[in-house]
């Protein structure tokens, strides 16, 4: 019984997860289309690639806090601003 509580509890806790990931994407998405930045990201580094950046605002992979860096840096932005209209609390749906 307490595996199952367990596996109910990761399952729950990966949705949310996906939830906050597709969240990102869409505020990165905005970003980007209303700076009309580069072709989806024309940068010098290959870890940013057009797949990658469509993969992110699609929600399909968490990605690591270097890239978040490499996204705020090819948007010329602080990193902050690429979080800042996401109201989510972890556990909560208040978004």
């Amino acid at each position: 019984m307490i595996y199952s509580y367990n596996t109910c509890t990761i399952t729950r806790m990966q949705e949310e997860d996906k939830e906050l990931l597709q969240l990102f994407g869409k505020n990165l998405k905005t970003i980007r289309e209303a700076r009309a930045t580069l072709n989806k990201f024309a940068l010098n580094d290959s870890t940013l690639t057009p797949a990658t950046v469509s993969r992110i605002e699609n929600g399909l992979v968490n990605f690591k806090f270097v890239t978040l860096i490499k996204l705020a840096n090819a948007l010329k932005m602080h990193p902050s601003e690429l979080l800042k209209d996401i109201n989510y609390v972890y556990g909560e749906h208040n978004y």
